[in-house]
């Protein structure tokens, strides 16, 4: 049963990258990057809006949606890695980056190495450097849950054998109820234990108590980057949040330089599924004001 649209293809690396484009040639780039377990189906009502402005693309990270699964760890590194690729590939010179939960660790990775190449980040729900459990999610029972899937054994028992990332985190992040049809799209990459190793990867890749230790250091240099960085800022809130609360969204903002907070409502982890139009609409403002600043 088929509820997405086939999205074209670029060759990466060893495999392929599948993604989402609307909007002209000639407008600046908006790149979407999302998180696990989706894809760019998360993003599906937010381009529409956006599109007026940017050429809005969206890929598909490598062992999500439609992309290839190549025979990889999966670990944060090779995500950078095949999306440089894909950026390479694509002629991606500049872009607004827009990101949730992993895209943003691999936006604010990609800021950092490259800080020539954003000219804008939007971003919500976003990944750092935890010292602690208690620094992880506003839910103890969510903690409790992430330790099983970081414990051998559990973990994969739990994500590998039961999908639990596609059946229980992400339909328990989202306030309205994924339509049947939506939980299809999200389920077709991950119908076999084998096809799921990307999804029980990345929890296993958040930067906890300092581990895993090179996944961490990567984060603590990117937000130092982000820190410092210059270039225009837009954070998106939901109420209660998952990894970000409102408290903590508005303490983030206001030691960033050029940084809009913009409290959504209520929401969990997944706010393009519950907040797509305002988000959407507000990305698209905002890339409008920065071109005309910038042409100023």
């Amino acid at each position: 049963m088929q509820f997405d649209i086939s999205l074209p293809h670029r060759a990466v690396l060893d495999s392929h990258m599948a993604y989402r484009e609307a909007g002209a040639q000639e407008e600046p780039v908006a790149l979407f990057l999302h998180g696990n377990p989706t894809s760019s189906y998360i993003w599906r009502n937010i381009l529409p809006h956006v599109a007026p402005v940017a050429r809005c693309i969206a890929p598909d990270l490598i062992g999500f949606g439609q992309s290839g699964k190549p025979d990889i760890d999966y670990r944060f590194a090779d995500h950078a890695r095949y999306l440089d690729a894909f950026i390479e590939a694509q002629g991606i010179g500049s872009a607004y980056l827009v990101a949730q939960d992993w895209g943003t660790a691999l936006a604010f990775h990609l800021a950092a190495r490259r800080p020539d190449f954003v000219r804008g980040l939007a971003f919500m729900e976003f990944i750092r450097p935890m010292p602690s459990w208690d620094d992880f999610h506003q839910v103890e029972a969510a903690r409790e849950t992430f330790r099983k899937f970081r414990t051998p054994g559990e973990g994969e028992r739990m994500i590998i054998e039961g999908n639990a990332f596609v059946e229980r985190v992400l339909p328990g992040s989202v306030i309205r109820k994924l339509s049947e049809e939506e939980m299809a799209v999200y389920r077709a990459p991950f119908g076999t234990p084998e096809s799921r190793k990307p999804t029980w990867r990345l929890p296993n890749e958040l930067p906890i108590a300092g581990e895993p230790a090179d996944v961490n250091e990567m984060l603590e240099q990117a937000h130092r980057a982000l820190a410092s960085s210059r270039y225009p800022k837009l954070l998106f809130a939901g109420n209660p949040g998952a990894l970000v609360s409102p408290p903590f969204a508005e303490a983030f903002a206001a030691k960033l330089h050029d940084c809009q907070l913009v409290h959504l409502g209520a929401g969990a982890h997944y706010l393009q599924e519950d907040h797509p139009e305002t988000i959407g609409l507000t990305v698209a403002v905002w890339i409008a004001r920065n071109e005309t600043r910038d042409a100023a």
